[in-house]
């Protein structure tokens, strides 16, 4: 995504924040970056715990999201990964507190409120969340439902411009 943008919108800002471990602490990074550009469109595009926090961002906020393989009920997945991890791309180690677990549950969408705005691309053959949740949970936003594929979502880089023209971001 980063390339696809220096590439094709060099102008326009493209924020990709290190997040706090903490769900309160990580809220309240993307709450700030939001104040900080309140005079821009804000839109998100998450996937994973990404997801369910663009999610959340986008219902509090009404605006667009488009939501990669998201989490739907990270407490249920990460209650069995706490204490020490790292992080996947810079391998730094940190710990996994159970009580931040506890406070995925504040940040829960039992049914969006704006799935007009909300766009959920994912694969059924995640091996880590079970596609049937996010399928249930986004049944009335748009869709895409790709067979196969892995977590990481397999041929992203073919969907950022469909994920762009979602979001109504020219490319």
């Amino acid at each position: 995504m980063r390339q696809f943008w220096q590439k094709h919108q060099p102008d326009a800002q493209l924020s990709t924040p290190d997040l706090a471990p903490s769900p309160d602490e990580a809220i309240e990074q993307l709450r700030a970056l939001t104040d900080q550009h309140s005079h821009q469109k804000t839109v998100f595009v998450g996937s994973s715990l990404g997801g369910f926090y663009a999610t959340w961002l986008a219902e509090q906020l009404n605006t667009k999201a488009a939501l990669i393989n998201p989490a739907v009920q990270p407490w249920k997945l990460l209650d069995k990964y706490t204490g020490i991890q790292h992080n996947y791309h810079t391998g730094k180690a940190w710990e996994l507190n159970p009580a931040w677990v506890n406070e995925l549950h504040n940040f829960a969408i039992e049914k969006p409120a704006y799935p007009h705005n909300l766009l959920l691309l994912t694969q059924t053959g995640d091996e880590t969340l079970n596609w049937q949740d996010g399928w249930n949970l986004y049944q009335d936003c748009h869709l895409y439902r790709g067979l196969g594929g892995s977590h990481g979502f397999e041929d992203f880089d073919a969907f950022i411009p469909l994920i762009l023209r979602f979001l109504d971001i020219s490319v």
